[in-house]
């Protein structure tokens, strides 16, 4: 096997994903030949199962929470009705066509780069494939993506278990849900199920929601939830399968319970997707989890001829970040052994809960300076009844911005623009220095930003310089 493989290249990729795809198309325009291996070639993680399906339920769940909180405006539509199979069936429609849309992606591929099979490593540059066929290659590159975690306790609970793979399947919404795991898609699965008229209880071994990075920003978010959801952290879960349904325990020092609920939906987090792939002969070394230390700016694994990108490496799982890493992986892959690091934009992740919440940059350090805006009191949110929350942005001792932490009224947008300005070397001053129009949600910035500038000492355009009202 080892002396004739049945096919060679230059660069074999593993995993047709965000990632796997950016790293074959980077390869090929390098100049290599290319093999791009997948069991099922079924289009990204994120159209499937991931990020679009789950906001056209967040979709769903805004137009409903819209519905109910209109009267706050003198607006009286009356109650919403909830069709649940109308929302599920919606869901999976527009689904459909994003999945497909990804999947148009491989029929540009050329003829012969696309392998349908498993692969697994059968020495440092070769791999078995399933269909018996072995491929030698200059170099690989692991894109295999993640795949649900299912603690101990859930596995047994056949079709009332739910994992992101498997909700958008459902027909109609269940009348009660448990939710295990307050991550990002814990938080807005259980709020927008919530906002759909599920009675919704949402658990965590954690003390935190969202995987907040910021204590301040996460009690805003547990604040948000709770409004929606029966919150319970810090607790550990046992689940036993009863009728149609399960029941469910939890426990810890000061809240303890028992209920039974129609699903459970564990999203208890997603390691990546590596167990098959036969790493101990790959001649990489591995740590006691199976994993290989890689070099996040050149995605290559030690001093070997392998790369490792996207949600299998488990260093940013977002799909932004996955195609930047396929991208470099697959280039540096290319032109092994000129190896070239890439410069990596600021973390960016986002959790779509109402409101948003958002992790960018680097967190501060002792001492590092670090200003606050409330959206308690910010005039945009106020004039939208969305008035909650607060941003913390964090800067060097010359008010160059190096971070952020947020959850308040459109996070989701101000934290691009917070990226965009580390990213860019902005300081405070230099950003209250442009235009903010009002009345607008980023003019809640403001308040951060002069927190920074008066901790450094800088010089700070005042508010009249832009007709903005006092205090708005």
């Amino acid at each position: 096997m080892t002396d004739s493989p049945d096919l060679r290249c230059d660069v074999a990729v593993i995993g047709a994903g965000t990632a796997g795809m950016s790293a074959e198309r980077a390869a090929r325009d390098a100049g290599a030949s290319t093999l791009l291996i997948d069991p099922e070639f079924r289009g990204t993680l994120c159209a499937n199962t991931g990020c679009m399906p789950s906001k056209l339920l967040l979709a769903a769940a805004h137009a409903a929470h819209d519905a109910r909180r209109a009267p706050v405006f003198g607006v009286h539509p009356g109650t919403p009705r909830i069709d649940g199979p109308a929302v599920m069936a919606r869901l999976r429609e527009e689904r459909d066509r994003f999945a497909a849309g990804t999947r148009e992606s491989y029929d540009k591929l050329p003829q012969g780069v696309m392998i349908r099979a498993r692969a697994r490593f059968a020495g440092p540059n070769l791999l078995a494939l399933s269909d018996g066929r072995t491929v030698r290659a200059g170099a690989v590159v692991i894109a295999t993506g993640s795949a649900n975690a299912i603690p101990e306790p859930f596995r047994d609970l056949g079709e009332a278990l739910l994992t992101n793979e498997t909700i958008f399947e459902i027909e109609d919404l269940p009348r009660s849900l448990a939710v295990i795991g307050a991550g990002a898609i814990g938080c807005e699965l259980a709020q927008a199920m919530a906002r759909l008229g599920v009675t919704v209880s949402l658990f965590d071994h954690g003390s935190t929601v969202g995987k907040a990075r910021c204590p301040r920003v996460g009690r805003a978010l547990e604040q948000a939830l709770t409004r929606d959801v029966d919150l319970h952290l810090g607790v550990q879960t046992d689940a036993q399968r009863e009728g149609f349904g399960v029941r469910l325990r939890w426990s810890s020092d000061d809240d303890s319970g028992e209920e039974y609920f129609d699903r459970v939906l564990v999203a208890a987090g997603r390691p990546p997707n590596l167990k098959a792939l036969d790493l101990e002969r790959s001649g990489l070394a591995l740590d006691d989890k199976g994993m290989p230390d890689f070099d996040r700016r050149t995605m290559r694994c030690g001093d070997s001829a392998i790369f490792i990108a996207g949600d299998a490496n488990a260093d940013a799982p977002v799909l932004h970040e996955a195609s930047t890493e396929g991208a470099v992986a697959g280039r540096n892959a290319a032109r092994l052994p000129d190896v070239a690091p890439a410069d990596r934009s600021p973390a960016l992740a986002l959790t779509f809960t109402d409101p948003p919440m958002a992790v960018i940059g680097t967190a501060p350090e002792d001492g590092r300076i670090c200003g606050s805006s409330d959206y308690g009191d910010q005039g945009r949110a106020k004039v939208e009844a969305t008035n909650e929350g607060l941003m913390r942005i964090y800067a060097d001792d010359d008010g160059r911005l190096t971070g952020a932490d947020l959850c308040c009224p459109g996070g989701d947008t101000l934290a691009h623009l917070l990226a965009w300005a580390i990213q860019s070397g902005a300081t405070a001053p230099q950003l209250l220095s442009m235009p903010f129009y009002h009345p607008t949600l980023v003019e809640g910035m403001k308040p951060a930003l002069r927190d920074i500038c008066r901790q450094v000492n800088a010089p700070q355009p005042t508010d009249r310089d832009f007709g903005t009202p006092p205090g708005a």
